[in-house]
């Protein structure tokens, strides 16, 4: 059996390989992002993308089918048959006006990694699966990583239900508009006796490693994230009207509350904490007329969880106390809860062995953003390798990650797959 790259010199990654690869994924893309990517979760777009990724996995001799939940997994057999499988990828949506790396370098990675294999006819004793997962964006229904935990069995299709987007549509009615079944999602769960471990490649999102001058960051922490729907209910008037000490404004109050979040945040007793409004609607919405209904849309994390359930409910707290002293009303409504997790130290170690063999420097660090991974280790250990990202920026499309970064890490993903391949032959039972 091969090692992981014996014959380093003709099985690189190809950066433009890769590059293309990317640019084939941005070009789907809703019409209007003229600059960024949109691809929203469980849309007609998505599916196309998943499409191309199983077309691309058949030409390299994978079997590749669709689980219940939308994702899209192809499988490059073994050399023995009946052990667990080994994974890679990420997964193909964006949030609106992306940029074109975030998840889809993941996905590109596992087929480039496959196309090595391939092409120079590794051999590995495991099944090695190729993953693109579906829904991992919160952007639509507000929670993140859905074809993840499905398959993790944290989301059940009783949860279908009740998370729905913006003009109202269910997650379960969205699955059924691209021909899924939601009542089967059951039928996808992951168990560790047909798994064995996941692997993620994932752009940084950060600036510490190109700040670092380091090109691969191997991730032992995924922050958490609590995510709420904060409604103030006011009373709409006149603008020119009502006095403004007659008013219940609840736009006015909505905008205090940003800087609420903004302030716990950023005081001395949440050091490592983020917190962000990132989206603010209001009605009417007319220039004449005083708000009478605001919602805001609160995302917290951080890598305590504590800290970060605490965080959460001091934002409801202050803000409830803030509506009254104005005059007006708030709900609050849990839209998505996840914890920090801590990824296994045998797994990361194998990758940190296999980017020494690559004479490759490396950081280990934590992952402020949520992934697949942080799901999928739930049921099987699962790594996650940085490549840099330019500026640290991302859900942009100014996010950038040279095709040179993308290809060395793929080179480490694959070693590493390779490198998990012998380790777990020889001692499958990991700590």
């Amino acid at each position: 059996m091969s090692g992981p790259f014996m014959d380093v010199t003709i099985s690189r990654a190809d950066p433009a390989r890769v590059a293309a690869q990317l640019e084939g994924f941005a070009r789907l893309s809703e019409p209007g992002s003229s600059t960024g990517v949109t691809r929203l979760a469980y849309t007609p777009l998505e599916r196309e993308a998943h499409e191309a990724f199983a077309g691309t996995m058949h030409e390299l001799g994978c079997t590749v089918w669709t689980d219940q939940a939308g994702n899209t997994i192809a499988e490059r057999s073994g050399d023995e048959p009946g052990l667990p499988a080994l994974a890679t990828g990420s997964h193909l949506d964006t949030v609106p006006d992306a940029g074109r790396f975030d998840g889809i370098a993941g996905v590109v990675a596992a087929m480039e990694t496959a196309r090595i294999y391939a092409e120079h006819g590794i051999r590995h004793a495991h099944p090695i699966r190729f993953v693109a997962f579906a829904a991992e964006e919160g952007a639509r229904f507000g929670q993140a990583c859905t074809g993840s935990r499905i398959v993790s069995g944290l989301t059940t299709v009783d949860d279908l239900y009740g998370k729905r987007d913006a003009d109202g549509v269910s997650l379960a009615d969205a699955m059924r508009s691209v021909g899924l079944d939601p009542s089967t999602v059951a039928e996808a769960r992951w168990t560790p006796d047909e798994w064995a471990a996941f692997v993620e490649l994932h752009v940084e999102q950060g600036a510490v490693l190109e700040s670092m001058g380091t090109p691969v960051g191997i991730v032992e922490l995924i922050s958490g994230s609590t995510r709420i729907l904060l409604e103030v209910t006011g009373r709409a008037s006149h603008t020119g009207g009502t006095p403004m000490h007659l008013r219940a404004d609840a736009l006015a109050a909505a905008a205090e509350i940003v800087l609420l979040v903004e302030s716990i945040a950023g005081d001395p007793r949440h050091r490592g904490t983020r917190a962000t409004v990132g989206r603010l609607d209001s009605a009417p919405g007319t220039i004449t007329t005083i708000a009478g209904r605001a919602s805001l849309y609160v995302d917290v994390r951080d890598v305590d969880s504590d800290r970060q359930r605490d965080t959460a409910s001091e934002i409801i707290a202050r803000a409830e106390a803030l509506c009254t002293r104005r005059g007006v009303r708030l709900s609050s409504t849990l839209l998505a809860d996840t914890s920090p997790v801590m990824l296994p130290a045998w797994l990361r170690q194998a990758v940190a062995s296999t980017c020494a063999e690559l004479g490759l420097d490396h950081r280990i660090m934590p992952s402020g953003a949520s992934h697949d991974a942080q799901m999928i280790n739930n049921v099987i250990p699962s790594g996650m390798i940085f490549v840099p990202s330019r500026d640290g920026i991302s859900h942009s499309p100014e996010e950038w990650s040279s095709p040179e970064a993308l290809a060395t890490g793929v080179d480490v993903l694959a070693a590493s797959l390779l490198a998990l391949d012998r380790l777990l032959l020889v001692a499958p039972e990991q700590p």
